[in-house]
């Protein structure tokens, strides 16, 4: 059972992210403030739920949440920055867009650059351990996958309506025969071993 806080003292984000091993598109976190008595029994990392399911509880996230905002961070800043930086990026993109202004953040993960002056702790797998942050990671996920589908449309042949532009086998050889997108992340190797194949 995921927990509520990670602590109770101060108004608490979480953030977390979707895209980052990604070969093409863009990197999108998002920050959520959830109330102190918020729960949900289908809440849980967005890796762990069916597409359904995450789609089924976007609405009611937005609905319950004191605060939520969704940011991105391009192919072509990410390939300026470099993906973690990118990430951590679009997480203060999302941060700035909040219309409370949070006193503490947990961020998945276990590096991130400071926001500002207010103090965070990085939590390795957040997203199955705190609510706040599996939230963040459905909308993440869930935004990120709408814009890979409509982009889906301008370049059928790399199937990203299906494997959002992840490294799938198929991908990998569509970027071999016929080249990159105007979409895609050329600091990604298509051949690099360290790249996943979903």
């Amino acid at each position: 059972m995921l927990l509520p806080r990670y602590q109770y003292d101060y108004l608490e984000a979480g953030c977390d992210e979707a895209g980052r091993g990604c070969l093409a598109g863009p990197v999108f976190a998002a920050a959520v403030i959830l109330p102190h008595d918020f729960s949900h029994p289908l809440l849980n990392d967005s890796k762990k739920l069916t597409e359904a399911d995450r789609y089924k509880l976007r609405p009611e996230i937005e609905a319950a949440a004191l605060a939520y905002a969704v940011a991105s961070v391009d192919n072509l800043e990410i390939d300026q920055i470099n993906i973690l930086n990118a990430s951590f990026l679009a997480m203060h993109r999302a941060l700035d867009m909040l219309h409370l202004k949070p006193e503490y953040l947990i961020i998945d993960g276990n590096r991130f650059n400071k926001y500002g002056l207010i103090p965070h702790c990085c939590i390795v797998e957040g997203d199955g351990k705190y609510l706040s942050i599996a939230a963040a990671s459905i909308l993440a996920k869930t935004y990120r996958d709408d814009y890979m589908a409509m982009i889906a449309t301008e370049h059928p042949e790399y199937d990203w309506h299906s494997n959002k532009g992840y490294p799938t086998i198929k991908h990998r050889n569509m970027v071999r025969q016929i080249g990159y997108t105007p979409y895609h992340r050329r600091t990604f190797k298509v051949t690099d071993p360290q790249l996943s194949i979903f």
